[in-house]
C-alpha cells in the first residue's frame, strides 16, 4: 500500500465509511488560528458571469456551510414585491400571474439600494424600482391566407419578460441605464394570450433577502462538496483495467499505451463504490474524500456575478461576527 500524505481523509470501504466519525468533518481538531492562516487558500477552477466553480482547501465543514446558506438566503437582491392589477383578461389567475412575475430575475444591483422601511406606504428612488407590463391580444389583419402559425394568425399571443417596461423614480434615469435594470433575461415567458386578452399592470420591485422569500435568493444553486480521492495500490493492465475505469465517472481513470491503468483526475468522480462488485481489482483501490477540501458550484441568477456573491456572503459573516463580539463584550 502506497504510503499516504497526512491528510484528514474519510474512506469509502465497500460497506461503510471508516474515519467519519460524529464530528461531522474535523470538530474533533483543536482550532489554532496560525494553522489555519497558513493552510487555507481559495483556489478558483472556472469562473463566468453566472457560474462558479472554486476550491476552498484548509477549512472547517461549519465555515463552509455557513458560506453556502449565506449566499443562499442572507445575501441580498431586488424582485418584484407588488403587483397592482388594472387588467387581466388572461386564464392565469391574479395571484399565480404575480407569483410568477415575481420570479423573474432582475439586473439591479442590490447595493445600490436600500432596504425599504416596513410602515413605509410609498417607495423612494433609494428604495424601490417601478415598472409596467401593458399587452394586448389583437388579430393580425395583415394575415397570410391558409396560413395556422400562431405568429402569423395574432399578435402579442405570447407576453415575455422583454415587454415589462421601467418607469424611474426621482433622480434614478440619472444614475441608473435600462439595460442595467430590467429583468436579465428577456425571453422569459409570463403568459400567452388570444384575442381579448389584456394585461395592465403596475410592478414594485424591492430589496430582500432569500430567507423570507426564495424570489430575493441570488443563486440559482449554492452547493458543494467533499474533493474526491482515487489511489492505486497496485498494477492494474489489460481487461481489468477496462473494467476499472468503466467503474468511475468519465476521465477519473485513464489507460495508458501499454495497457495500465492511472488515475488521469478523480476530482469528478461520483464516489460510487461500483469498483467493489469485481473481487479481482477491489484490492487495488484506494476510496477516499479529503474532509477538509470543499469543492463550490455557485450559479448566479444574474443580478451580481457569483464571485461578488460569495464576497458579500463573506462579509455579512463578518459582520454577524463583529455583532457578537460587541454584545460578549457589553454583556
Amino acid at each position: 500500500m502506497p504510503k499516504l500524505e497526512e491528510k484528514p481523509r474519510i474512506f469509502l470501504e465497500e460497506y461503510r465509511l471508516k474515519n467519519s466519525g460524529n464530528d461531522y468533518g474535523m470538530a474533533d481538531e483543536k482550532w489554532n488560528f496560525k494553522k489555519f492562516a497558513k493552510n487555507f487558500r481559495i483556489v478558483i477552477v472556472r469562473l463566468d458571469n453566472f457560474e462558479m466553480e472554486f476550491d476552498l482547501i484548509g477549512i472547517q465543514p461549519a465555515f463552509a456551510n455557513a458560506f453556502r446558506r449565506l449566499m443562499l438566503s442572507e445575501v441580498p437582491s431586488m424582485a418584484i414585491e407588488k403587483v397592482m392589477i388594472k387588467n387581466n383578461t388572461s386564464i392565469i389567475q391574479d395571484e399565480v400571474l404575480a407569483h410568477r412575475l415575481g420570479l423573474i430575475p432582475l439586473k439591479a444591483d442590490p447595493r445600490l439600494f436600500e432596504y425599504r422601511p416596513e410602515d413605509a406606504t410609498d417607495g423612494t428612488e433609494f428604495d424601490t424600482l417601478e415598472y409596467s407590463l401593458k399587452v394586448k391580444c389583437i388579430t393580425n389583419k395583415s394575415q397570410p391566407k391558409d396560413s395556422f402559425r400562431t405568429e402569423d394568425l395574432y399578435e402579442n399571443h405570447s407576453v415575455y419578460s422583454s415587454q415589462i417596461k421601467w418607469h424611474p423614480i426621482g433622480n434614478q434615469a440619472s444614475v441608473h441605464k435600462e439595460a442595467d435594470i430590467g429583468p436579465v433575461h428577456g425571453d422569459i415567458l409570463i403568459s400567452k394570450m388570444r384575442p381579448g386578452h389584456e394585461l395592465d399592470l403596475q410592478l414594485i420591485a424591492v430589496k430582500g433577502i432569500g430567507k423570507d422569500h426564495a424570489k430575493f435568493s441570488p443563486v440559482a444553486t449554492a452547493s458543494y462538496r467533499l474533493l474526491p480521492e482515487v489511489i492505486l495500490t497496485r498494477e492494474v493492465r489489460g481487461g481489468q483495467a477496462s473494467v476499472l475505469q468503466s467503474c468511475f465517472s468519465p476521465g477519473v481513470i485513464g489507460i495508458n499505451s501499454e495497457g495500465v491503468a492511472y488515475v488521469k483526475d478523480a476530482r469528478y468522480d461520483t464516489c460510487s463504490r461500483n469498483v467493489y462488485r469485481y473481487d479481482d481489482i477491489k484490492d487495488a483501490v484506494i476510496l477516499s474524500r479529503i474532509r477538509d477540501h470543499f469543492i463550490f458550484n455557485v450559479e448566479s441568477v444574474g443580478a451580481m456575478t457569483p464571485n461578488v456573491i460569495f464576497v458579500e456572503a463573506v462579509k455579512i459573516l463578518r459582520d454577524k461576527c463583529k455583532s457578537l463580539l460587541d454584545e460578549l463584550n457589553n454583556f
